[in-house]
């Protein structure tokens, strides 16, 4: 889990609560600077033990470039309720929310879509359900089908126990020495494990069983009308970024690898990560208006 870059709402970015037909939603929105958005919007959903604070750095780039910019807590994360039932937190039942978000924000209209990690899996849902038009999908160090390796390991190891022992197990074994080893400020440790245990156990649980059982959509991805971007890390340590890679070629889509960043490019690596955003969803509209 990276840590976000403040831990106050920088000038520009407010906190909202966006009511839809399947719950409220805590949100942060980041408009240009004069208010108006000229461009297509864009909603943020983050990675399984992340929040909406993990696209605090690139929210201002991306908002100035013309676009109302929402990130999301998903259901059952940080500062989004959640019901305590784990059939809630299917990639399915969180697609359907990016759905109803999405709908809510566009306002009819397509709008960008970008998922980080195990958020990309449960955008991909809502793409491929083809309830709602997109402008863009960018998969952000997501891969096509279950994840692999130190990740797969903490995540079984978690679900080994009972959810609340296996929160407490993955925050005191890995989560919170890693952020001490990489000489994470003690308040953004404070922030994150304050943010780490106010999410659903049943949820977290949930969430896990998907990110460790996901199988391979990208046929059915690849049959979707829709401007694909794959982005990720070169030190990427959850999917392989050779694995991620593949998986841009069998989709004939974009792919940027950026240099420097590991699992959360947009922590980062911010500047280089909202560029590649901003170009490719520039090139995304002007297609749309071909």
């Amino acid at each position: 889990m990276s840590t976000p870059r403040f831990l106050t709402l920088p000038p520009g970015v407010r906190a909202r609560r966006l009511e839809t037909a399947v719950g409220t939603f805590a949100a942060l929105e980041a408009l240009p600077g004069s208010g108006i958005a000229e461009r297509m919007p864009a909603l943020l959903v983050p990675g399984l033990t992340g929040s909406k604070e993990d696209f605090l750095a690139v929210m201002q780039t991306l908002a100035q470039s013309g676009r109302q910019v929402v990130a999301i807590d998903m259901r059952g994360q940080f500062e989004t309720g959640g019901p305590d039932d784990p059939s809630a937190y299917t990639c399915a039942a969180l697609g359907n929310d990016v759905d109803a978000l999405a709908q809510l924000i566009g306002r009819g209209e397509p709008i960008h879509l970008v998922g980080h990690s195990f958020g990309g899996l449960v955008a991909r849902e809502a793409v491929i359900d083809g309830r709602t038009k997109f402008a863009s999908y960018t998969m952000m160090s997501t891969g096509p089908g279950a994840i692999v390796g130190l990740r797969e390991r903490v995540g079984r190891e978690m679900l080994a126990e009972a959810p609340e022992a296996g929160l407490e197990r993955m925050w005191d074994t890995r989560l919170e020495p890693e952020a001490l080893s990489s000489g994470v400020p003690d308040e953004i440790v404070a922030f994150m494990r304050k943010r780490f245990f106010a999410n659903s156990s049943t949820g977290m649980a949930a969430m896990t069983r998907e990110i460790l059982s996901a199988r391979d959509r990208c046929d059915e991805l690849d049959q979707v009308d829709v401007a694909t971007l794959v982005l990720f890390g070169e030190h990427d340590d959850g999917w392989p970024p050779r694995t991620q890679s593949e998986m841009a070629d069998r989709l004939s889509a974009e792919c940027v690898v950026v240099p420097g960043a590991a699992h959360s490019p947009a922590v980062e690596a911010p500047e280089t990560t909202a560029a590649a955003l901003v170009r490719f969803w520039n090139a995304a509209e002007a297609y749309l208006r071909s």
